[in-house]
């Protein structure tokens, strides 16, 4: 295990920046996962860690040791790949030792610890077979057994589930948390799914074009972002965006005109600075919006999804926008159907032109 540090890390390629000036603590025991989408940087990130990338300009430390310049066999670190990368001639055994019987390790104990990482992953009973005879899930456990048995200071995972079917995807992902669990190691995981993000880590790094644009806890970033990227990023469906004005600030509290949403003003609490005539950005969550008889907002539903335990009303007629709306359970909305909803006043966020949260 191992806590890992990033000070101003940039990468070029000729004259593109991919990243740009990373600053980026990890404490020890730490499931960090980076996301972001495609081009971002994330994988880049990730290879600069292993090594696989050179570093154009900061450093890169593990446990306090400078590793920006070492080999990637030299900085303690095991990478898992969205391709399983294993030897289809080889059995399973001999996959997972393979990195050991190169580095010389005697084979009883190559065995030895061949068979304990077997053990942790469950694949003990498919040692003697060969990775056709496997699932996708099984092949990938594989591929992290060959590293656990490197006994590495930091696990990385690229985007590990990608080749998965949808449920082999949620049962991979509990065994990840689970192995993560039971190892205690530091693990940075890289994924373009924030439901991933979500679900695995304990510390949630956004990127977007090579910038970290916000690090915090799952629960965090949900809940308290600080920019419109990182608010319609994370979270399934997205947060709903509406274009606002506004109309007068009372001390730390927003009085905000939205088109659409009827005559009652809408109030919101700031933690930045707003001024008379800004215009703004008002977002909600799908679960901050109730579907409400008496409520002082209309729409007209378009899509109504129903995943049993909740439905999501797809709705248009919002001051022209489209918003989506959370239901508990079964809906009783049908396309083409007017109705009215309502907000709950304390899950409104504001965003200036720029994005930055007001």
């Amino acid at each position: 295990m191992a806590a890992l540090t990033f000070r101003s890390v940039g990468k070029t390629f000729g004259d593109t920046e991919v990243i740009r000036s990373v600053d980026l603590d990890v404490d020890d025991g730490e499931f960090v996962v980076f996301v972001g989408p495609s081009g971002c940087g994330k994988s880049t990130l990730l290879r600069m860690l292993a090594g696989l990338e050179n570093t154009t300009s900061g450093t890169i430390a593990i446990d306090g040791r400078d590793v920006t310049g070492m080999l990637p066999i030299e900085r303690g670190v095991a990478m898992v790949f969205q391709s399983y990368a294993l030897y289809p001639h080889m059995t399973v055994e001999d996959n997972i030792g393979f990195g050991l019987r190169i580095a010389g390790v005697p084979k009883a104990e190559r065995q030895r610890q061949v068979r304990a990482a077997a053990e942790i992953l469950q694949l003990t009973p498919y040692l003697q077979r060969k990775p056709k005879a496997l699932s996708g899930g099984q092949r990938q456990r594989v591929a992290i057994g060959r590293a656990i048995v490197k006994s590495p200071k930091i696990f990385l995972f690229d985007e590990p589930l990608s080749n998965l079917d949808a449920e082999l995807r949620v049962q991979m992902r509990l065994e990840i948390a689970a192995l993560h669990q039971r190892l205690g190691a530091t693990m940075i995981y890289v994924t373009h799914d924030q439901v991933e993000a979500m679900t695995l880590a304990d510390k949630i790094v956004v990127l977007r074009g090579g910038r970290v644009e916000q690090v915090g806890r799952p629960i965090e970033l949900y809940e308290d972002p600080d920019n419109l990227f990182v608010a319609g990023f994370i979270g399934s469906p997205k947060m709903n965006f509406l274009s606002a004005t506004v109309l007068s600030v009372t001390g730390k509290v927003a009085e905000v005109d939205v088109p659409g949403l009827g005559e009652t003003p809408v109030f919101i609490a700031l933690r930045g600075v707003a001024a008379p005539g800004q215009p703004v950005t008002l977002g909600f969550r799908p679960e901050r919006a109730a579907i409400d008889p008496e409520g002082s907002i209309a729409a007209t539903a378009r899509t109504v999804e129903q995943l049993g335990s909740v439905s999501y009303v797809y709705a248009d007629g919002v001051a022209g926008a489209s918003v989506t709306i959370e239901e508990r359970g079964h809906s009783d909305l049908r396309p083409g159907e007017a109705f009215r909803f309502s907000l709950d006043a304390t899950g409104l966020f504001l965003f200036d032109a720029d994005g930055k949260r007001l």
